[in-house]
Parts: structure tokens; sequence; C-alpha cells
């Protein structure tokens, strides 16, 4: 009896859920989302600061100051901002430069970047260069030369009023359309040449010309990039305030930057006026980052992973 109690095997504790420890997490990790949190405060305050502002009538911050507690809020700067400037007509003016500027610039790149990258092309390593180097050309070197030309260009009396190029939108999507080309096709390129060789093989074996290969396959493959570059393109060419400046005399076809210069009064300026200008220009890049955003975050991160 004692034997086989000696020799008994301990009963078992019984089975329950297996809680796996707790990860702590690193220090240096704490450290490194502060820091990120810290930038993007200081890459938000001016923007907060300028919708605090737009909400407050100037009287208030003129007593109080801009950062003390606001005694009354509302919208009116914003319907003042958007019916004196006349934002209205400036922001269609901008549509009819930025658009087909950023359709044109998109089209013509992908055309370049498909030959460089995907076309057994002769010097087509130079041909990058070149387009590459475009970008390091300062814009007030031409300045001149190009308001000289545009000055000696007729156009068609549908194309532009003035009947030459100066004083028209043709000029201005001419010059974006230049100077945007170069860093778009260096992109496109960069990516094509990730594509997969064999589907283009394929393609090949299947008797796919040139223009299906490029249209019905590379195309739909560049889609993120094209989404995020259009995205930076519609932006940049949308703040856009020196070629305008330069190449329209006629105030009536100036882009929507040029209209927060209509809410500087020549004795005061409300600048509480001038920030809900401001935030009303910057919506339309904003709607277009927010409706391109997947697009635009999974254009940036191609490449950062294999397989």
């Amino acid at each position: 009896m004692s034997a086989d109690l000696r020799t008994a095997a301990p009963p078992r504790p019984a089975a329950g859920p297996v809680i796996a420890p707790k990860s702590r997490p690193r220090k240096g990790r704490w450290g490194v989302h502060i820091f990120l949190m810290a930038v993007s405060l200081a890459f938000l305050a001016p923007l907060l600061l300028a919708v605090y502002a737009s909400l407050r009538p100037y009287e208030d911050t003129a007593r109080y100051g801009y950062f003390s507690w606001p005694h009354h809020l509302s919208f009116d700067y914003y319907r003042r901002a958007y019916t004196e400037s006349g934002m209205g007509k400036y922001f269609t003016n901008t549509l009819l430069i930025a658009v087909p500027a950023v359709l044109v610039t998109l089209f013509l790149a992908s055309f370049v970047a498909f030959a460089v990258s995907r076309l057994k092309l002769r010097g087509g390593l130079v041909l990058l260069l070149f387009f590459t180097a475009g970008n390091l050309l300062p814009q007030q070197v031409i300045v001149t030369p190009l308001y000289v030309l545009f000055n000696r260009i007729p156009l068609p009396w549908w194309m532009s009023d003035s009947l030459m190029m100066y004083d028209s939108y043709w000029a201005v999507i001419v010059v974006n359309i230049g100077f945007q080309l170069g860093f778009c096709v260096f992109v496109l390129a960069s990516f094509m040449r990730t594509l997969p060789q064999e589907i283009m093989e394929a393609a090949i074996v299947d008797g796919a010309g040139v223009w299906t290969r490029f249209w019905h396959i590379t195309l739909p493959l560049c889609r993120p990039a094209l989404a995020a570059l259009a995205t930076l393109e519609f932006a940049w060419i949308y703040n856009d305030f020196l070629w305008a400046l330069i190449f329209i005399s006629d105030p009536d076809k100036l882009p929507i930057t040029s209209s927060l210069n209509n809410l500087r009064g020549q004795f005061f300026t409300d600048y509480n006026l001038l920030a809900a200008g401001s935030i009303l220009v910057a919506l339309p890049t904003i709607l277009v980052f927010l409706l391109l955003q997947r697009q635009f975050i999974a254009g940036l991160t191609l490449g950062s992973t294999k397989g």
C-alpha cells in the first residue's frame, strides 16, 4: 500500500489558457514616438493657429492676443473671405491650369518612362539623365527668355483672347508641364523597372504590340505611382504663384493664389480674415489628398518590401 502511494504520479493541474508574457516596449521606441509627435505638432501648429484665428473676430485678437481664450467664435470670416476676394472665379482659373497640366504631364511622362525602362532604346539612359537634369535648372534663369518668347508666339482667338501665348492659360500650363515632366519621368521609370519582366515577355509571346503592352499592361500596374504623382503635382501646380504672376497680366485670369491679395487693405489688413482665406485656398489640396490617400501611401511604399 505504501509502495503504491510512493510510485503514484502526482496529479496534474487542470489545463487552463496559456497567457503569453506581455512584451514591454523598448525605451528607444518611446523616444521615437515622442519625437514624431513633436515634429507633427510643429508642422501642424501654424495651421491650427490659422484655423483658430480665422474663427475669432479681429477685435478679440487685438485686445487679448492670438493665444488668449476666445470670447466669440463664428464662421463669418470664411463667408467674407469667399465673397470679398471673388474666390469662385479664381478657383475656376486654377482648375483650368492645374487639371490639364497634371494630366498632360503624367501622360507624356509615362510615355518617356516606358520607352526608357521597358524598351531596348539606344541612348535611353542619356535621355533619362536629360529629363532629370531639367529639374536642376533654376526657374528664375529662364523667366526673361520665356517672357520674350511667349510675346512672339501667336494663338488663334479661340485659344487666347489676347491672340498671343502671353496673357493666356496656355503659357502657365506649358511652363508647368516643362518643369514637372523630368521629375515624373524619373519616378515612373524607376517604378517601371521594378515590374516583373516575365509579364512583358508573356505579352510579347501572345503577340501584344508596344501600345498594348503600354496601355493595357504597364499603366494599370503603375496606378499607385500615378496616383502619388498626381497628388504631388496637383499640389505643386495649384500652389504656384510665380509663373501666373509673370505670364498673365489680366487680373481676371489669375489663379487662386493671387486672390489672397484682394483681402489686403491699402492701410489696414485684417489678418484673421486673411487666415480664413488661406484655409479656403488650402481646402482643395487637402480634399485631393484625402481622396487619393490610399493610392498615395501605396505609391510611397512601393519597393519597401520584396516578395
